[in-house]
């Protein structure tokens, strides 16, 4: 009887050393956008993606933001925010 119990301590035990060797990673931190409405809508766009965008597909989101006012394309591909 007390080899059993010394068994299932020692299986304790040992469940609790592997745990301790290989910790599961931290969960990294949820990045903070800003408020402004263009950081929203690109996300937003990601998000109703029902899989990976490609660069055409954010650059014609991005193209949106410019017809609504929200951003500027300073050259053909690169954006900016508009300021006031």
């Amino acid at each position: 009887m007390k080899d059993r119990e010394a068994q299932v301590e020692i299986r304790i035990t040992r469940r609790t050393l592997l745990e301790l060797l290989d910790p599961q990673p931290p969960a990294p931190p949820t990045a903070k956008l800003p408020d402004h409405p263009a950081y929203q809508q690109i996300m937003a766009v990601f998000a109703a993606a029902d899989a990976p965008l490609r660069a055409r597909a954010a650059c014609k989101a991005l193209k949106r933001l410019v017809v609504r006012g929200i951003l500027a394309e300073t050259e053909q591909g690169v954006f900016t925010r508009l300021r006031p």
